[in-house]
């Protein structure tokens, strides 16, 4: 039996004005987790890509060999024929559809034509039971959890005979339950003899269930470790990442804290905006200081989005009730656009959905939100745009060739720091910051504390919500938690630590 289930060798990938990956190699051995880590646009998705058949043979340079055999690997279909599955980051299901149908979709248990429902509703059955989910085959995909839904995506792996499994940032959308639960699947098709490939930023995850780690720098391959028995750290595995020492993953900060409250949410409810009589937001006061950074934290279903989204121009719910307070008077955003004309800017969770327009340029995106900022009688100053852009570009250190890139071939980081610019742009003074970092590497993280450290420096307050309990307590001043929908505690920096923060999240009402 060889010592390797793959190998990629000699990998080289470019678009157009980019080189994203380097003469890449990658071993990896069968029936290990071989962990795929690096900073965003490190070149990772792209090398799994180039394994799986998404950039086909002769769009690259460099050999695959899978199970001794040199693979040219013309599409996605080719790859599976031989258990190469790759899972990727956003998921690939169909919402309208059900569990069965999705799971068989394009692989139909069929004959002449005919597809056979009693086969695929049990072999659905069969698959759901191996990935420990106790659901109907026929229950639709968009009335299950996301982590129900990862789960789903892989029994669809497994319908396809599945060697090697690929799995691209699995738990970035779960929460710390469901995280635990897709881990410890993998670690019984380990028993079992399969090999995955896991890309994730969250090093706990990787050190706990991986037997080896590659690191990409650069679209270049840095260093291989063999876990098992060596003495490596999460320090090290980080200076490998972005070519540094990060003596500390948050950055430092000068008091910025002023006495004024510049924004204050009193007895704040919100109801579901389909079911109207199920209440969300049970009468919320929270506030901010100028300078302030607070922290909401909260489990998935807490309300937390929801709490974000019915401040900033009742975008979200229905039959609020309550005040908002800004510099000392009551305000009423009565839409979107009202909240940001009064200062408020919003960054939500999701960057590809909400964020950003994925077609448009890096520079038609980092003015979105200010039009008016580079126009003049309603008509757009084109060379204004350009300045603005290339200004935002530098000052935020947005890694892109040219600002007409566009915003669908960066990196998550990139595209966050875009977000960021473009609220910074509309220069508000209050930011809610929903997820700011979520699915990014260290580096990027780095890069965005250091923008919100600097936007507080400068007078404004950050709402900041966030399911990583450790980026809470490095950042902000004050944490809310939050609990089915009731705030349940109000802790200081100084005394917040992960343990008391999840029994607060965890309890019906504050002390």
């Amino acid at each position: 039996m060889s010592d390797t289930i793959l190998e990629m060798t000699g990998i080289t990938k470019e678009f157009p004005g980019v080189k994203a990956l380097e003469n890449v190699n990658l071993k990896v051995k069968p029936g290990e987790i071989h962990a795929l880590i690096g900073e965003n646009g490190a070149g990772k998705s792209t090398l799994m890509k180039v394994l799986s058949g998404v950039h086909p043979h002769e769009t690259y340079t460099g050999d695959i060999t899978f199970e001794n055999n040199l693979c040219k690997f013309k599409n996605i279909n080719e790859s599976e024929n031989l258990g190469i599955v790759i899972i990727h980051q956003e998921l690939a299901l169909i919402p309208e559809l059900t569990i069965a149908e999705n799971i068989f979709l394009g692989n139909e248990r069929s004959k002449n034509g005919v597809i056979n429902w009693y086969e695929t509703i049990n072999e659905t059955r069969e698959l759901l039971e191996k990935v420990g989910l106790k659901l109907d085959p026929q229950d639709v995909i968009k009335n299950i959890g996301v982590g129900q839904q990862q789960l789903v995506e892989i029994a669809k792996a497994l319908s396809k005979k599945v060697k090697l499994l690929i799995l691209d940032e699995p738990t970035a959308a779960l929460n710390e339950e469901d995280s635990e639960n897709l881990l410890k699947l993998l670690e019984e098709f380990r028993l079992q003899g399969m090999t995955s490939i896991l890309i994730s930023h969250k090093l706990k995850e990787l050190f706990r269930v991986s037997d080896s780690i590659t690191v990409l720098r650069d679209g270049k391959t840095i260093v291989t470790y063999d876990l098992k028995g060596n003495n490596i750290t999460e320090n090290q595995i980080i200076k490998d990442m972005v070519g540094r020492d990060l003596s500390n993953l948050f950055p430092s900060r000068e008091m910025t804290v002023k006495d004024n409250i510049v924004f204050e949410v009193k007895n704040w409810s919100v109801f579901h905006p389909i079911d109207s009589d199920r209440k969300i937001l049970h009468d919320i006061n929270i506030h901010v200081k100028q300078g302030e950074i607070i922290g909401i934290a909260g489990l998935m279903g807490a309300g937390r989005t929801e709490l974000a989204m019915s401040i900033f121009g009742k975008s979200y719910g229905k039959k609020i009730s309550g005040q908002l307070y800004k510099d000392g008077k009551e305000v009423n955003f009565k839409n979107v656009n009202q909240a940001i004309n009064n200062g408020l800017a919003y960054v939500s969770e999701d960057r590809k959905e909400y964020g950003l327009v994925l077609i448009d340029s890096v520079k038609q995106n980092l003015t979105l939100a200010n039009l008016s900022g580079i126009s003049k009688r309603g008509v757009l100053d084109k060379r204004k745009e350009v300045s603005v852009a290339e200004s935002l570009k530098t000052r935020i250190n947005i890694r892109t060739p040219s600002i007409e890139q566009k915003a669908m071939n960066l990196s998550g980081g990139n595209q966050q720091k875009i977000v960021l610019g473009k609220w910074m742009f509309s220069d508000p003074n209050i930011l809610i910051l929903d997820e700011p970092t979520r699915g990014i590497d260290v580096g990027a993280k780095f890069e965005i504390y250091k923008l919100i450290n600097e936007l507080v420096e400068k007078g404004k307050s950050i709402i900041m919500i966030s399911s990583e309990l450790p980026e809470l307590i490095g950042m902000c001043d004050r944490i809310y938690t939050l609990n089915e929908g009731r705030i349940t505690s109000n802790i200081n920096q100084a005394d917040a630590s992960q343990e008391s923060l999840m029994t607060y999240m965890t309890q019906s009402r504050g002390e």
